[in-house]
């Protein structure tokens, strides 16, 4: 069910989903948390699929705020606008106005929502600098609030009006217009709530190293060596982790036409530890002495990252030192 409300106000959003619930026979209590997305038209229907995907696993109520930067003749006026811009109180309703709404939005329902609902607001003119006024109203209460940037994110989510009111802040370097500038600015205003799916990307990788580090012989590591696609962010994040908890040199080797990290090999006294992946879906533990034994570990998607993201929203703790310690070390 797909429900378009052109020229609308936050109220009238809010108690159309009210009374598609009761016509439903459900209620929002059901919802685990809100998930807010910041995008734009090109890539609104991409992400939205994304966190269809993710709710199945975590009921929420999506937000995406769609910024609408097209001429409008019914718009508001300048000064309307500039009233709106000095408005600070979040419980002024700015869609209301003199010359009429500045908001369109359009609500789904059912198997065109997953496990959820869907509200898609598309503010204008001066509705554009106050996501925050009008997310509020429709929160549902008492559920974390997450932020999520599927690909340019600004340059410290923290001070962004809408990151500032999540208990998660997710970013994805990888896809924004430029992902080594995006990291840098990322990490230089990082906080605990702020997680990268660059990072995520390496769960399943960082999970079967530290299995097979546990096995006896438990020999010091002498060198590593990572190898993949060249310029490819979750390979950065892993030398450093590696570089950082194992204190050794991390070398790279770069792998023409590959989409994600290949292998992984560390030195010790008996010979090398490898953690290999020769095809998309498969990967090769070998171990001295052992016959080297095969593994699934198919190439994660974003929804995988999404969901693992949304299922542990508190902060973690060994991605803060890779991006505060690590990084540095790989860069110096």
């Amino acid at each position: 069910m797909i429900i378009d409300m052109p020229n609308t106000r936050t109220r009238e959003i809010a108690h159309k989903i009210e009374q598609l619930h009761e016509e439903r026979g459900e209620s929002a209590t059901g919802r685990v948390l809100t998930l807010l997305i910041a995008t734009d038209d090109a890539d609104l229907e991409h992400a939205l699929a994304i966190a269809n995907a993710a709710s199945r696993e975590h009921p929420c109520r999506v937000i995406a705020i769609v910024p609408d930067r097209t001429p409008d003749a019914d718009a508001a006026g300048d000064d309307d606008v500039k009233a709106m811009e000095k408005t600070d109180n979040p419980a002024v309703d700015l869609t209301d106005g003199p010359a009429g709404s500045n908001l369109s939005a359009q609500v789904r329902f059912g198997a065109d929502a997953g496990a959820g609902e869907i509200i898609i607001l598309r503010p204008r003119n001066g509705l554009i600098n106050h996501p925050d006024t009008l997310v509020i109203p429709l929160l549902v209460p008492d559920v974390p609030v997450v932020a999520w940037w599927p690909t340019t994110p600004p340059s410290n989510p923290s001070k962004d009006l809408m990151g500032a009111m999540a208990r998660s802040r997710i970013t994805d370097a990888m896809h924004s217009n430029n992902p080594e500038a995006t990291i840098e600015r990322l990490r230089r205003n990082w906080t605990p709530e702020d997680i990268d799916l660059s990072w995520t990307r390496l769960t399943v990788w960082r999970a079967m190293l530290a299995s097979m580090l546990d096995q006896p012989p438990h020999l010091p590591i002498t060198a590593a060596k990572v190898s993949g696609p060249k310029e490819f962010l979750p390979m950065d994040m892993l030398c450093a982790w590696l570089r950082l908890k194992l204190d050794v040199p991390v070398d790279v080797e770069y792998v023409d036409d590959a989409e994600a990290v290949t292998g992984v090999y560390l030195t010790r006294d008996d010979g090398v530890i490898s953690l290999e992946r020769p095809f998309e879906d498969q990967a090769l533990i070998s171990m001295p002495g052992q016959t080297p034994q095969p593994i699934s570990v198919p190439v994660r998607t974003i929804e995988d990252c999404l969901t693992e993201e949304l299922r542990r929203i508190d902060p973690d703790e060994i991605y803060a030192e890779v991006i505060n310690e690590g990084w540095d070390l790989i860069r110096h």
